[in-house]
């Protein structure tokens, strides 16, 4: 069995920082789910699997009423809500113990710190790690800004779009600071930090898909600029994404945007 097992909707950016970091760090890991308007049929657990309409009968002690992300009915079993008490995905187990290790940064610590190669996470070098930390904590404040502005830009408000740019310009500012004194984001050498940022930005990068809906609200793209107004940024993540461990896990996702 693997060390590390994960449940969630697929794709989902915020597992491939963990499936890259296993690939760059020389382990397996399991990665399982479906598409997420079929989440509600699975039966969310450890042993995760699909359920029909007569297993979900068997299931009513389970049915759980979705609160975030999802629509209706989902099916969650104890065990699984006892190692995820917020009942989210992605859901890490870990060990043998089969521990819930949740939130996607959380995973990507436990991915690497399970690795071969130690120095993704810092190695030996507990000052290291913590710097590496910092970022892994501002790419999940800017995350959480960016997820709001995500799902409101069918109909977007101002409000939302001008406290989205705001948080991606204070986010940006700091990433061209430390990429302007080292090769890569917590130092001179690749880390989780630089993996988590690619796999983050690649999905606030999806409000090109929106456009439209911009502009009909006489709004533009808060990433328009982004290759002149942080140039060491977009090289670092432009690098990174073409980097085959990065390519092989992200596929097509980004052929849309033109570097």
């Amino acid at each position: 069995m693997n060390s590390i097992r994960i449940f969630s909707y697929l794709p989902n950016p915020r597992v491939w920082k963990s499936i890259i970091a296993a690939k760059i760090g020389g382990i397996e890991i399991e990665v399982i789910g479906d598409k997420p308007k079929n989440m509600e049929n699975w039966l969310w657990d450890f042993d995760a699997r699909p359920i029909n309409d007569e297993d979900k009968s068997d299931l009513k002690s389970f049915e759980i009423k979705s609160k975030r992300g999802f629509k209706g009915t989902l099916y969650k079993t104890d065990d699984f809500i006892g190692q995820h008490p917020f009942g989210t995905v992605p859901a890490g187990f870990v060990g043998e113990e089969r521990l819930g290790v949740f939130e996607s940064n959380s995973i990507l610590r436990a991915v690497a710190r399970a690795c071969d190669d130690k120095s993704l996470y810092g190695g030996d070098d507990a000052n290291f790690k913590s710097r590496i930390d910092s970022f892994l904590d501002a790419n999940l404040v800017f995350s959480r800004e960016f997820q709001v502005y995500l799902l409101e830009l069918e109909d977007i408000s101002v409000y939302t779009h001008k406290r989205t740019k705001a948080a991606y310009e204070f986010y940006l500012d700091g990433l061209e600071k430390s990429l302007s004194l080292s090769n890569y984001l917590a130092g001179n050498q690749l880390t989780i930090a630089d993996i988590s940022f690619v796999c983050e930005f690649a999905q606030f990068l999806r409000e090109g898909h929106y456009l439209d809906q911009l502009k009909s609200k006489n709004l533009s793209l808060i990433s328009e600029n982004f290759q002149n107004d942080y140039p060491l940024t977009f090289k670092h993540f432009k690098s990174l994404s073409n980097q085959k461990e990065f390519k092989d896990v992200m596929g097509t996702y980004l052929d849309w945007y033109d570097m």
